[in-house]
């Protein structure tokens, strides 16, 4: 029943006129019933005239999304005819009213819905008037009416809500996005800058060394454009879904580590305790800091050595990056920039926290971030 009212709620999305023909024709099957349940011999039979007018009156259902105000007018004149002009059976319930008075309060501004509610409380009386005059009738007129305008409201109340929870994930994805950007661009662009400043040096100095950093520079660029296209080839339309291959993890730090060494710092890579395996999320999360912490060493720092170190303990996994350069009142500043703000953010993500400030005796740079590992979701060896 779950899937059908899925696939229901999808054709109404793609065709909403197929929705519509198909409400109407249901509204037709109800009104019909009368027409061909037996009636008693001294009620006069129901003729196809009175037929034809009941179907007339459904028949502007189909219009109701377009134009519902004139759906209702359409609806209550054709209904005042009925009963006027022809001898036909009665509805256990006033269906088309209570479909256009759903719509107008699920779909139309509130100056429409409030001249239909003025309307119907003209209209409804006198319906009930023109029929059996009573006073039961008409408090039940007036009870299924209002309902029928409440589930329309709560319907656009719904519709607005999943609204605005897209608007938020798409701007969720756009930051997560801009923050991908920035971590890659950022990180290759300050390696090749670092390598190419060296690079004229080393060509009278020492050439091997020179021919290192120009391959170090072409590597660097080749993995940020790969991590791009994989990155940004999600977001491609054409040609069916790009492929999704998995972010950068635990098992790419050494990759990144070898890069930022032949820029020339030095950089070791402890694993005390040993992380062990990770969510792919959360991999992909550590490696992102530890390249943004080593990122912001190259073009801050004035570094000579950097340690990045890997613990879990009690729970907890650590992500220490430690530098022996300027320190926090270098060019990094207080606030921490861009970089540090999504070190923040991402640790946050999976519940942790990030801290930066001086090394241990005060020298140098530290950042630090601690992520809570969630044993439900944390994959075990």
């Amino acid at each position: 029943m779950r899937n059908w009212w899925q696939r229901a709620r999808l054709l109404g999305e793609v065709n909403p006129w197929a929705v519509d023909i198909g409400l109407t024709l249901l509204v037709q099957a109800a009104m019909t019933m009368p027409f061909v349940v037996p009636r008693p011999p001294e009620v006069e039979p129901a003729t196809w005239p009175a037929y034809g007018l009941t179907t007339l009156t459904v028949l502007p259902l189909v219009w109701r999304r377009r134009a519902p105000f004139t759906v209702l007018l359409a609806i209550l004149a054709t209904s005042a005819l009925y009963k006027l002009a022809v001898e036909g059976p009665g509805q256990p319930l006033p269906y088309t009213g209570l479909v256009i008075v759903y719509t107008i309060a699920s779909l139309s501004p509130p100056r429409t819905r409030l001249a239909a509610a003025l309307l119907l409380i003209v209209a409804v009386p006198a319906s009930v008037w023109l029929n059996t005059q009573s006073a039961r009738e008409l408090t039940f007129s007036l009870f299924v009416f209002a309902a029928a305008y409440v589930f329309g409201r709560l319907t656009d109340a719904r519709q607005r809500a999943t609204l605005v929870e897209a608007e938020r994930a798409a701007a969720r994805e756009r930051a997560r996005i801009a923050r991908e950007m920035h971590d890659i661009l950022s990180h290759a662009v300050s390696l090749m800058i670092v390598q190419a400043e060296a690079g004229p040096l080393a060509v009278r100095a020492a050439p091997e060394k020179a021919e290192a950093a120009f391959d170090a520079i072409s590597e660097t660029g080749r993995d940020a454009m790969a991590q791009l296209r994989r990155m940004l080839g999600v977001l491609r339309e054409e040609d069916g879904p790009a492929p999704r291959e998995p972010q950068p993890g635990l098992d790419a730090i050494p990759e990144l580590l070898a890069r930022v060494r032949a820029g020339g710092l030095d950089v070791t890579y402890d694993t005390a305790g040993g992380p062990g395996p990770l969510p792919p999320a959360l991999g992909a999360t550590v490696h992102r800091i530890v390249q943004e912490a080593l990122t912001n060493v190259v073009k801050h720092a004035a570094a000579r050595t950097t340690a990045v170190r890997l613990g879990r303990a009690a729970g907890l996994l650590t992500v220490t990056v430690t530098d022996d350069g300027r320190g926090p009142r270098g060019a990094r500043g207080p606030s921490g920039g861009h970089g540090l703000i999504g070190l923040r953010e991402r640790a946050a993500a999976h519940g942790g926290t990030a801290v930066t400030g001086p090394g241990p005796g005060g020298r140098g740079f530290e950042v630090r971030v601690e992520i809570p590992l969630d044993s439900v979701a944390e994959v075990r060896s």
